[in-house]
C-alpha cells in the first residue's frame, strides 16, 4: 500500500502542477513542472520549520522514495524507448560517428576535467574530498540527460541534422557514463588494486557492448512479430513487454539496460513502425507512447523538485554548486569542441554549433539518480547538493533559453511551437 500512496502522490502533484502550468504559466512542460515542484517544496521547507504536521509526514513519505531505483530501475527504460521510438534512424546513421565519439571520448574527458577542476576548487571554500570522489562527481554530472534533452528540444524547433547530433549523444552517452560511473565507484570502494584494466574493460565489454548486442537482438525479435499480425492492441502489449522484459533480461546478464532499450527502440521505429505495421496500429503505438512519455516526465521532474524537501543544502555547497554550473559548461564546451575538431573533416562544423551543443547539453534525473546511489560512506551530502544546484540551473536556465538561442543564432527551422499547445 506504501508504493501505490507513493504513486498517487506523485501523479496527483504531477496533474495539478501540470494544470496550472498549462493554465497559467505556460513554460515548457517539464520545466513548468520542475519550478512549481521547486516552488512548492521550498514553500513546505518553510512551513515545516514552523512545525506544521503534514509538512514533516510528506517529507517522510519522499524520503520513503528510492530515487535512483524509481529512475536507474523502472522510469528510464520507457523514456529512453518513447525517444528513440521516433528518432530519424537514417539521419542517426549519417552523424553516427560524430555521436559514438562524442558519447564515449567526450565523457572520458568530461569526467577528467570537471573532476580534476572540483578537487582544486573544493579547497578554495574549505572543504576537500579525495581525488576519486571528484572523479565520480564529474562522470555522474557529465552525461547529458536524454529525458530533458528530448522534453525541450520538441520547443525549440532546431535544425534538423543538429537536434539528431543532440538526442543521438544523449541516448547513448548515459550507457556511457554509467559504465564509468561503476568502474570509478569499485575503485572508490574497494581500492585501485581490485579495479585493473582487465576487470574495467571487461565491465566495458559486458555492459556496454554486450547491451547492445542484446537490444539488436530483442528489436529485431519485435520487429519480426510486429510484421507478423495485424492487431493494434496486440503489438503496443508487445512493445510494453519489449521494453519491461528487456530491461529485466539486461538485468539478469548484467549488461547496460539503458543501451539495450534504446537500440531496440531504435529498430522498432525505424522498420517497425515503417514496414511492420499497419496505419491504424502506427497510430495507436504512437499516442500510447506519447501518453506514458507525457505521465513518466511529469512523475519525474516532480520528484526531482519535491527531493528538495529531504536535502540539506547549506550554504557553502550551494556556493560551491554556483562555481561549479560554469566548471560543467566549460566541460561541456571541451569536451564537445574536441571530438569535432577531430572529426572536422567528416563532420564541417561552425561556432553555432559548437554554442548549441554546449548550451543544449541538459543535466537532469541520471546525475540525479547516480549522485543520490552514493553511500554515506563517500562525501554523499556534498556531492548529491553540488550535483542538484547544477541540475536546476541545467534545467530551468539552458531549458527556457536554447529555443531563444537557436533562434537568435539562426538555426532554428520554424516558428517556435507554443507553449499553450505543446507536449
Amino acid at each position: 500500500m506504501q508504493l501505490y500512496n507513493t504513486l498517487a502522490l506523485l501523479l496527483v502533484v504531477a496533474a495539478v502542477f501540470g494544470y496550472l502550468n498549462h493554465r497559467f504559466l505556460k513554460l515548457p512542460g517539464v520545466i513548468g513542472l520542475m519550478i512549481l515542484a521547486l516552488v512548492s517544496s521550498l514553500g513546505a521547507i518553510g512551513l515545516g520549520k514552523l512545525g506544521v504536521d503534514w509538512v514533516v509526514q510528506a517529507g517522510h513519505l519522499v524520503r520513503s522514495i528510492d530515487f535512483h531505483a524509481v529512475l536507474m530501475d523502472i522510469m528510464l527504460s520507457f523514456l529512453l524507448f518513447a525517444g528513440a521510438l521516433h528518432v530519424d534512424v537514417g539521419a542517426l546513421g549519417r552523424q553516427g560517428l560524430a555521436i559514438g565519439v562524442m558519447a564515449t571520448l567526450g565523457i572520458l574527458l568530461s569526467t577528467f576535467l570537471i573532476g580534476t577542476a572540483f578537487y582544486y576548487l573544493l579547497p578554495l571554500f574549505g572543504q576537500q574530498i579525495d581525488y576519486i570522489y571528484c572523479l565520480l562527481f564529474g562522470v555522474l554530472i557529465s552525461p547529458t540527460d536524454p529525458i530533458a534533452v528530448l522534453g525541450i528540444l520538441k520547443e525549440a524547433r532546431i535544425d534538423k541534422s543538429l537536434e539528431i547530433r543532440i538526442v543521438g549523444e544523449s541516448l547513448f552517452n548515459d550507457g556511457i557514463a554509467v559504465v564509468v560511473f561503476i568502474s570509478l565507484f569499485q575503485i572508490a570502494q574497494f581500492g585501485a588494486e581490485k579495479a585493473t584494466p582487465g576487470v574495467i574493460g571487461h565491465l566495458f565489454l559486458v555492459e556496454a557492448v554486450g547491451g547492445i548486442i542484446l537490444g539488436a537482438v530483442l528489436g529485431y525479435a519485435a520487429y519480426w512479430a510486429l510484421r507478423t499480425i495485424d492487431n493494434y492492441q496486440v503489438e503496443v502489449m508487445i512493445t510494453l513487454a519489449l521494453v519491461m522484459g528487456g530491461t529485466a533480461l539486461a538485468t539478469r546478464l548484467h549488461t547496460s539496460g539503458p543501451l539495450a532499450i534504446v537500440v531496440a527502440g531504435l529498430i522498432v521505429g525505424s522498420k517497425g513502425r515503417s514496414l511492420g505495421m499497419s496505419d491504424i496500429t502506427r497510430e495507436y503505438l504512437d499516442k500510447f507512447w506519447e501518453i506514458l512519455d507525457e505521465i513518466l516526465n511529469a512523475v519525474l521532474f516532480v520528484l526531482i523538485g519535491l527531493e528538495m524537501l529531504i536535502l540539506d543544502i547549506s550554504r557553502t555547497t550551494l556556493l560551491v554548486g554556483v562555481v561549479t554550473i560554469g566548471l560543467v559548461l566549460v566541460a561541456r564546451w571541451v569536451s564537445v569542441g574536441v571530438p569535432l575538431v577531430l572529426l572536422q573533416r567528416f563532420y564541417p562544423f561552425d561556432r553555432q554549433t559548437l554554442r548549441v551543443l554546449t548550451w543544449g547539453g541538459l543535466r537532469g534525473g541520471i546525475s540525479v539518480a547516480l549522485a543520490l546511489s552514493l553511500p554515506q560512506s563517500m562525501p554523499r551530502d556534498l556531492l548529491v547538493g553540488v550535483t542538484y544546484v547544477v541540475v536546476i540551473f541545467s534545467i530551468i536556465v539552458q531549458g527556457l533559453s536554447i529555443g531563444p538561442l537557436v533562434k537568435k543564432l539562426g538555426l532554428s527551422t520554424g516558428p517556435a511551437e507554443d507553449s499553450n499547445t505543446a507536449h
